[in-house]
């Protein structure tokens, strides 16, 4: 239910991020935000940096299986046989 960044050179937990309330299926990053889906049904934005929970995407009805973003949009897919465009 959690996502933990990680520094990759020295091996340092950076940040833990806690929200969801079921298991963690899918993560995307960029330079500043995280986006997470869940069995939860939900997609999850994160501040990257700070760890603090930005947006909660609700719509899907079965659990989230992909996340996928670019500058502007988050795209998502899900058990439910939809993708969705945030």
């Amino acid at each position: 239910n959690t996502i933990r960044l990680w520094d990759r050179d020295t091996g340092q937990q950076i940040n833990v991020l806690k929200g969801h309330f079921d298991g963690v299926t899918a993560v995307a990053m960029d330079g500043t935000m995280v986006v997470s889906g869940s069995g939860d049904n939900t997609i999850r934005l994160w501040d990257r940096d700070t760890g603090q929970q930005i947006n909660v995407l609700k719509g899907h009805f079965d659990g989230v299986t992909a996340v996928a973003m670019d500058g502007t949009m988050v795209v998502s897919g899900s058990g439910d046989n939809t993708i969705r465009l945030w």
